[in-house]
């Protein structure tokens, strides 16, 4: 892994370069939600695998982080037969590493099976829990115990997705109640022991927009996103707007009016913002998915984020800072930055938090701190943790790889905990969010719930605008990259062999000085393998001297290089997949040309990322293998495949994808990019033929012998990696290709659209 970056970051950090009186802290923060779903809990630690991982703590050390959210969960410790010593290794693990600790008691969770957030005894089972925290550590200073008290609340009472499973206003107004009286029973708890212990009380904010017909329904999201923040504060008293609505779903005069006698503020707010956290309710339902269609009781509309249909331009996270700091006047940190998307956006979203944060302290707000979050990714969040299949969305690091890997991403943390600014060329384009691509439903001007406009500065990214090279212009690989790397906000140039022959250095020195590209991605080469059998020395030239050539200039110019390599550098002689690792015996000239080149360029450039894969299937290409069989089945033509090759099929978008954010995570050397899982030809066929619906038998097996090959080829070249798992499984990028192929519109398949796909944290 290319980490001369990071290490380099890490190594000239120091806290105090950090604390400056104007620069804002850098927090970190590990998903750690143990939610029930009926009787299931699904527990974010035990699903990373961080529960386990010690050194997990020094990894987030060395990116420069001040301070952690960690969890000391109730669900964790919920009889005084509990072990603490995980506890008690983790909190003086932190100490030891001068990383302050940000203890959790309840993060999106219900606590032990024998409570619930309507159990009245909910708030002193807590506090009881607090006390023993606080006696084993007293010197711990900082502590959340009700994580986002009134998104739990919703998801919990209000919508039934989380346990108690209840939807009606009663249960979330008990639910809400109970969690923050279980705060301030938890705080007076701890304080007992540690009277300086500071409350960090974290919530999600967003907004709500809507049409003339909605607004009502706007401006009371609008009020009611601020409610566990004012009970505590001591704001909710008989002038407040929702006070009759809290009395007239069950909250009693006498506990709202114990918040106004016994507040128990935040000594600093936690701001949670997500890009879903802004949403847009249009009764016009026809437009929108059923799956977005709700109501009030009063009238049906479609619950949207608003970025994919307001013309407008969300707040973000300027806007939503400014907005509490102006309502409470107490110190703030947003204590969750993340976006479930690829590596490039991850970092514009990390970017364009901390510029706001650091724009508005350096107008006078009191903001202390942006939380990187999730440091190690979280699982299942598409769902919004309702069900548990492993779906992964990677955070800081990357856990698919035999430890956690650091991302593009650690190098942007790093970056800002040793600057304070992030300087990775991506960062020269605005996020999606910002980018006329958002828009996913046609596009309306929200005019209910605004409540006065917030001006929204956008900051400009002060990173130098550089493109990627790409060279194969005529290629499948060549015109993948460059269309998915157009939709990533990736600039590019396209060349092709007339542009660039990538076998004359001096055509590569005059592009790198004109173009001056950050990156460049070779997919150019002489891929005909039973010709190279007679045409050697074209291939060797394509194959072996262009890409050596282009690795001599990519590291005398310092431009990252990406290059690929095949399958058919193996001898097939092997009983199970291929791993980067295994010695290279091809068969053939091709498979030699390639495996030549490996070694050369990883000689001269071993920062290359050189990329093995096989047997390429697209959407966009009318002559690969499964496009190819579809066609000549629909038309009842007889199908021959061979039975006796096994091979690793790849979905180039994945492929492409994959590729782009290893580039941008600053991989090198070889690695190994195929869809998880082995096949014969044949029996892709078959599969192909029977999720399309077309006739089985007119597929007939034949063997490799008969297909009069000029080249040997390999019985066997199915390809696994030992680095990390990055690529979907081979059913599910078959199951994409025929979701990109049946789009009506060919110039954005399914794939890549979700590209652009929040993974919604708190909605």
């Amino acid at each position: 892994m290319a980490d001369s970056h990071l290490a380099e970051a890490v190594r000239t950090w120091s806290p105090c370069q950090s604390s400056a009186a104007s620069r804002l802290e850098l927090w970190g923060g590990i998903e750690c939600s143990v939610n029930r779903v009926g009787d299931s809990y699904f527990d974010q630690t035990q699903l990373s695998g961080h529960r386990a991982r010690l050194d997990d703590l020094d990894r987030i050390a060395h990116l420069g982080i001040q301070a952690l959210r960690y969890p000391v969960l109730w669900e964790h410790h919920s009889n005084c037969e509990t072990d603490w010593n995980w506890a008690a290794e983790r909190l003086n693990r932190l100490r030891q590493l001068t990383i302050e600790p940000i203890v959790g008691l309840v993060h999106h969770g219900s606590g032990p099976p024998h409570t619930s957030l309507l159990d009245k005894g909910f708030a002193e089972g807590l506090a009881a829990h607090a006390a023993a925290v606080a006696q084993r550590f007293p010197w711990v200073r900082m502590y959340t115990p009700v994580n986002e008290p009134l998104t739990t609340a919703r998801f919990s009472g209000l919508y039934g997705l989380w346990f108690p499973h209840h939807r009606n206003d009663e249960s979330f107004v008990r639910a809400l109640l109970i969690e923050c009286e279980a705060t301030r029973k938890a705080m007076r708890a701890i304080r007992a022991v540690n009277p300086q212990a500071q409350l960090i009380q974290t919530e999600d904010m967003g907004r709500t927009y809507s049409t003339e017909l909605l607004a009502y329904q706007a401006e009371f999201d609008n009020l009611r996103r601020w409610l566990s923040l004012d009970l505590l504060c001591g704001m909710v008293d008989p002038e407040h707007p929702l006070w009759n609505y809290l009395r007239a779903n069950g909250a009693s005069e006498r506990e709202l009016s114990s918040f106004l006698e016994e507040p128990c503020p935040p000594d600093t707010i936690g701001i949670n913002y997500y890009v879903t956290s802004e949403r847009f309710l249009d009764e016009r339902l026809e437009r929108y998915p059923k799956e977005t269609h709700g109501g009030n009781g009063r009238h049906a509309y479609a619950d949207i984020c608003a970025v994919r249909v307001s013309a407008s331009e969300i707040i973000g996270a300027y806007g939503i800072l400014k907005e509490t700091w102006e309502r409470y006047r107490i110190p703030i940190a947003t204590t969750e930055a993340h976006l479930g998307c690829t590596r490039e956006e991850q970092m514009r979203w990390l970017a364009e938090v901390w510029s706001a944060a650091q724009k508005l302290r350096d107008e006078g707000a009191d903001i202390r701190a942006v939380t990187v979050w999730s440091l190690f990714g979280a699982y299942d969040w598409n769902t919004l943790l309702t069900c548990c299949k492993g779906y992964y969305e990677p955070g800081v690091f990357d856990l698919r790889a035999p430890e956690p890997r650091p991302t593009g991403l650690a190098h942007c943390v790093a970056d800002l905990a040793r600057t304070g600014a992030c300087q990775h060329p991506v960062l020269a384009e605005k996020g999606w969010w910002r980018r006329p691509c958002r828009f996913i439903y046609e596009p309306t001007r929200p005019v209910g719930g605004r409540n006065g406009e917030v001006t929204v500065p956008f900051p400009k990214p002060k990173v130098l605008r550089r493109p990627i090279v790409i060279t194969g212009a005529n290629g499948t690989l060549g015109q993948a990259f460059n269309r998915i790397a157009g939709l990533r906000g990736l600039d590019c140039v396209l060349l092709s062999r007339r542009d660039l022959d990538i076998a004359d250095p001096c055509q590569i020195q005059a592009v790198l000085q004109r173009v001056r590209p950050w990156a460049l991605i070779n997919t150019a080469g002489y891929v005909r393998v039973d010709d190279a059998e007679s045409d050697m020395e074209r291939c060797y030239r394509e194959n072996t001297f262009g890409p050596m050539c282009l690795a001599k200039a990519c590291k005398a110019h310092n431009v990252q290089l990406v290059t690929f390599s095949s399958d058919l550098v193996f001898a097939g002689d092997s009983r199970r997949p291929y791993i980067e690792s295994d010695s290279v015996a091809p068969l053939n000239a091709y498979g030699r040309s390639k495996a030549e080149a490996e070694k050369l360029i990883l000689e001269i450039m071993p920062s290359a990322l050189l990329v093995r894969t096989s047997a390429f299937f697209g959407p966009w290409d009318e002559y690969n293998f499964i496009t190819s069989i579809i066609k000549r089945l629909r038309a009842g033509e007889p199908v021959d495949s061979m039975c006796d090759s096994v091979v690793s099929p790849t979905y180039v978008p994945d492929l492409v994808n994959a590729c782009l954010d290893l580039l941008i995570d600053g991989e090198m050397g070889i690695c190994h990019l195929a869809n998880r899982g082995e096949i014969t030809w044949a029996s892709l066929a078959r599969k192909v033929a029977a999720m399309a619906g077309l006739p089985q038998q007119l597929i007939r097996d034949v063997s490799r012998s008969g297909q009069g090959f000029r080249a040997r080829r390999p019985a066997y070249c199915a390809l696994a990696s030992e680095r990390f798992q990055v690529m979907a499984p081979l059913e599910n990028a078959i199951e994409s290709y025929f979701a990109d192929r049946n789009r009506e519109s060919g110039e954005m398949c399914a794939s890549t659209q979700n590209l652009n796909a929040q993974i919604i944290g708190s909605a």
